[in-house]
């Protein structure tokens, strides 16, 4: 087991807890860097989705996770991050360095424009608000036909970033490596975040409002800051889902889309960055999983593979229902919990990590 002592505040903000853990990160972003020489264009694709639904998932997770701002909207922006980016480049003309940041401060500004009336929402109340811009965003999209192309959609230009190409079809190793720079950036921006005070408000809102405001933080001014920088964020996720579809239109961010985010953050494990990465893992490979297997449930058998309706959702929903019940805190509190058995064995206490179901009297009713 190893013990961390923390002497002084810098200590207790630092972004790694102590040099192994900067080595076990050094190796897998190297791990990273090298995968497109360990697989092939297919598998390498489904990394890079894992890593677009990542960068997703790490918006969402600053207004859930850390904020307790519940949300079914999110495929609203990552609509308007995907529109704005190809928008920007034909016609106006920009080159995707600049079109790339400006879609995700467009999500960004709508994001706080639509968060001041959201802002005095709470739970239920504020997940309806949210469900009503997908649906609106949907309607919107098919209604603006002369700028968005109605149903027909989109096709994004080829990107040129000083002159080097990148494509998913063309250069899938370049788009990868592409996808894993915003990626890590994503991460350090919001690791940093969290080191803030900023951060801090937001961890305060989402545990009691009540307590947040007797502190001094102006919840409502938090909330719309933190669902602005969601929002920004996952505009920028919604940009690379539209270089990585090839062509997209108001079907391409459905409900279905917004509702999926959310799960996929439950069950990777809510308010870490780990749990979006796992969450990103189980949305982007189960369909492949569900497909593989059967395929080889049917060459087991002699039979031709039979494709049932439903069945991926159905799987989904089934994992939420069992991580709900068995694991609520999701991959990663399942992770630490394992890796806490090993460190502390054999002085374990199979009660450490249960919850606690005590709450503010003054937030029963919330």
């Amino acid at each position: 087991m190893r013990t961390v002592f923390k002497t002084s505040y810098d200590a207790d903000i630092n972004l790694f807890k102590h040099g192994h853990q900067v080595g076990w990160y050094m190796a897998l972003l190297v791990l990273s860097i090298v995968l497109p020489f360990l697989l092939d264009t297919f598998w390498l694709g489904e990394m890079t989705n894992v890593l677009i639904w990542s960068i997703a998932g790490m918006g969402l997770m600053i207004l859930v996770g850390q904020t307790g701002q519940a949300s079914l909207g999110h495929s609203a922006f990552l609509a308007i991050g995907c529109y704005a980016n190809v928008l920007l480049q034909d016609p106006i003309g920009l080159p995707f360095i600049l079109s790339f940041p400006l879609a995700g401060l467009i999500a960004g500004v709508a994001g706080a424009l639509i968060a001041l009336p959201m802002s005095r929402l709470h739970g239920i109340y504020l997940g309806i608000g949210t469900l009503a811009l997908a649906i609106l965003a949907d309607d919107l999209i098919v209604i603006a036909e002369p700028l968005t192309n109605g149903v027909v959609g989109l096709i994004p230009p080829t990107i040129s970033i000083f002159g080097l190409e990148i494509d998913r079809y063309g250069s899938p190793a370049r788009f990868y490596w592409m996808v894993l720079v915003v990626a890590v950036a994503v991460v350090l921006v919001y690791r940093n975040l969290l080191r803030t005070p900023l951060g801090r408000s937001f961890s305060a809102v989402r545990d009691s409002e009540v307590s947040a405001r007797a502190m001094g933080v102006n919840v409502a001014k938090t909330k719309s800051v933190s669902f602005a920088i969601s929002t920004a964020i996952t505009g920028l996720a919604g940009a690379l889902m539209g270089h990585f579809a090839g062509i997209f239109n108001n079907e391409t961010f459905n409900l279905i889309i917004s509702i999926q985010l959310l799960l996929m953050i439950v069950i990777g494990g809510l308010g870490s960055i780990h749990g979006a990465f796992f969450g990103a893992f189980v949305v982007a490979l189960l369909p492949q999983a569900i497909a593989i297997s059967r395929d080889f449930v049917g060459g087991m058998f002699g039979g031709g593979t039979v494709a049932i309706p439903g069945l991926e959702s159905a799987i989904f929903g089934a994992l939420l229902i069992l991580f709900i019940l068995f694991e609520p805190m999701g991959i990663y509190g399942r992770w630490v919990k394992v890796r806490t058995y090993f460190e502390l064995f054999p002085f374990y206490r199979r009660d450490m990590f249960r919850r606690q179901k005590s709450y503010l009297k003054t937030e029963r009713m919330r």
